[in-house]
């Protein structure tokens, strides 16, 4: 669990556009943000692009294009908080669609900003972590089922038991000091090409 101090920390450390009209909310957030410590920039409208180094956007979504800031926003990968005048229901779907990671309603307090800032930043964090996760949990069950393969037509191409062929393979990827997965690609691969021109895949191959 992260302390108090780590927070404001990792707030100061933010990258942070405010996308507003310059008005009176506008110029409060920028300031409010700026006294924090972090780094600011603004703009309105809502550019064609987010600047490559933008890890967090206070987005106005009265009057944008809710697709097109889905396109660049989910291109950056950044934490989004939301700022709204009305609870309408075309503002509650654009917060939806968005997935904000907070919400600030206008007019804007400096009340409430630090915390919907805070709480943002760890849910992006949170999701990001989550879709680490999973992408190594999607990997791993990939690299099983190619193991699988290649040890189904390493028994067949080579008339091994299981266990003789998941050694064999594994001895291999040992010696080329690769993954297992890269090795079972190439046999399946090769079982593949012999299918395909038509020869006997039942003769003894070597590896």
């Amino acid at each position: 669990m992260a302390g108090p101090n780590r927070i404001v920390q990792d707030l100061r450390r933010a990258r942070v556009l405010v996308v507003h009209p310059r008005d009176e909310d506008g110029n409060l957030l920028i300031a409010h943000l700026k006294r924090l410590g972090c780094e600011v920039r603004a703009t309105w409208p809502l550019p064609p692009a987010l600047p490559p180094d933008i890890d967090t956007v206070f987005l106005h979504v009265e009057d944008v294009h809710v697709e097109h800031a889905l396109e660049i926003i989910d291109l950056q990968q950044t934490a989004i908080i939301a700022i709204l005048t009305y609870e309408s229901p075309t503002a509650l779907q654009a917060i939806i669609d968005l997935n904000a990671h907070g919400v600030i309603s206008k007019p804007l307090r400096p009340l409430g900003i630090l915390t919907q800032f805070a709480l943002a930043r760890y849910r992006h964090s949170y999701e990001k972590r989550l879709a680490g996760k999973v992408q190594k949990l999607e990997e791993t069950l990939k690299s099983r089922r190619l193991v699988e393969k290649a040890v189904s037509a390493l028994r067949v191409m080579n008339g091994l038991d299981e266990e003789a062929a998941y050694k064999l393979l594994r001895d291999q990827a040992t010696s080329k000091r690769v993954p297992m997965a890269t090795i079972a690609e190439s046999i399946i691969a090769a079982q593949d090409t012999m299918k395909s021109l038509g020869l006997s895949i039942g003769a003894k191959t070597q590896i």
